[in-house]
């Protein structure tokens, strides 16, 4: 169910064989995603229960699910950038059965992200099914 770009990240990551590799290679991805309009880094699009300030505009694109965001962390920009990959694109009705803790693990994140990150990978993950959900 996953989508080219993220089978992408998946075949980089097994590609690369140390995590201080694959962590800039998440770094990296982060860099190369557009900065947040600072207009949309407003209270409606903010996460909580991230360790990081961290903006998710979600907007559907027809009946296609799209997101931007920002973090002022770059290894959580960098997990925006996965998280990208995994769902922009997506029939909007289908995102709520992305098993994205599935998914994130054939990366092997969950081993090693600390657990403020975890925390806020799945504050993020839920906050695109929430959006999701809303926008079916």
């Amino acid at each position: 169910m996953a989508s080219a770009a993220f089978e992408e990240i998946v075949e980089d990551f097994e590609f690369l064989e140390d995590w201080e590799d694959r962590y800039r290679y998440v770094i990296e991805k982060g860099r190369d995603m557009a900065p947040l309009d600072d207009a949309l880094k407003v209270p409606a699009t903010k996460v909580d229960g991230c360790a990081s300030q961290v903006w998710l505009h979600i907007r559907p694109e027809g009946d296609r699910f799209h997101f931007d965001g920002d973090s002022d962390a770059m290894i959580v920009r960098g997990l925006i950038a996965v998280l990208r990959a995994l769902y922009n694109g997506v029939p909007v009705g289908e995102v709520p059965a992305v098993d994205a803790g599935g998914e994130l693990a054939r990366l092997g994140l969950n081993d090693h992200l600390s657990a403020q990150r975890s925390n806020g990978l799945r504050a993020m993950v839920e906050r695109i099914r929430e959006r999701a959900a809303e926008a079916a």
